[in-house]
């Protein structure tokens, strides 16, 4: 997949209600099967790679005396992760589509994060299954009752229940975090293109609008770090991965949020332009004189 960098062009207007679900939503969601084929496939992997076992990383004494932090409940469950990650967004995109009606932005936003949230999920089980490394709570999962018991390797026995100390071996990256940067990393990105926040006007409240996304997922991998689950390198690696695929995935379907033309998708700015150039078919040449010189 390419990155879509709109090239620049004359700012075309926007006509409010031009496409909507009712008119352009079934044509649209044609064109990109395959991309929702992809988001169904990427579910499917993120499963499979739930299920799989990771590797148990080696943990001995001299190990264990730093993996003793208290087992405790995480201050957000996982079920509460797609509700501020994805469906909060997903609530900003319905927003701005009752206010402008362009069925392109909603099904990209939409499209576009799903992208984002499901890339970020895989990516960061996968390196989960491949490290295995124990959590900051690690002792209390696999010896539940106190008592340290090891191999003639110097390797922990664990007697605790086997989902929990399966997970103890799922430190590295935050999950919680990752998925959190993905969603609203994304969200952050979608609405500094819709309030034109760089638009050099020096209008401060336009970054703390963008910055607020970033500053919730930010507290959801502290609340990581309080709870135990995870050491501040798990939340790091997590923030990072989230808010690269965040980037990549808003950057295949959107202009980057400085552009002219971000407010909207390319691909509704290139249907405007192919409907213009057929309404006037003698401007064709001059248009492209023009990107010519501006080249």
């Amino acid at each position: 997949m390419m990155l879509c960098f709109c090239p620049s062009r004359k700012k075309m207007e926007v006509q409010p209600g031009a496409h909507t679900v009712r008119s352009h939503g079934v044509m649209v969601a044609k064109s990109h099967k395959r991309d929702w084929l992809i988001v169904m496939l990427l579910i499917v992997i993120e499963i499979i790679l739930y299920i799989i076992p990771p590797f148990y990383h080696f943990v001995g004494k001299d190990m264990i005396s730093g993996l003793k932090y208290p087992l405790k409940d995480v201050t957000v469950p996982v079920w509460v992760v797609p509700i501020y990650a994805v469906l909060l967004p997903i609530a900003i995109f319905l927003a701005f589509y009752f206010r402008r009606r362009d069925v392109y932005d909603l099904h990209h936003g939409v499209l576009g994060i799903s992208f984002s949230i499901l890339l970020a999920a895989a990516i960061t089980e996968a390196i989960k299954n491949a490290i295995g490394w124990p959590r900051p709570d690690f002792f209390w999962r696999c010896f539940p009752d106190g008592k340290e018991v090891y191999d003639n390797l110097g390797n922990v026995v664990c007697h605790g229940k086997a989902k929990v100390v399966r997970e103890g071996y799922k430190s590295f990256p935050s999950g919680h975090t990752s998925w959190s940067f993905a969603g609203l990393g994304f969200l952050s990105l979608y609405l500094s293109g819709k309030i034109k926040a760089f638009d050099c006007m020096g209008h401060v409240a336009k970054i703390c609008i963008v910055f607020l996304p970033l500053l919730l997922a930010s507290l959801v991998g502290i609340s990581l770090m309080d709870d135990y689950q995870h050491n501040w390198q798990d939340v790091f690696a997590g923030a990072l991965l989230g808010l690269t695929v965040a980037t990549f995935c808003y950057l295949q379907l959107f202009p980057p949020p400085h552009h002219n033309d971000g407010w909207g998708p390319c691909e509704h700015y290139q249907v405007l332009e192919e409907s213009h150039s057929s309404a006037h078919p003698n401007n064709v040449a001059n248009q492209l004189n023009v990107q010519g010189m501006e080249v």
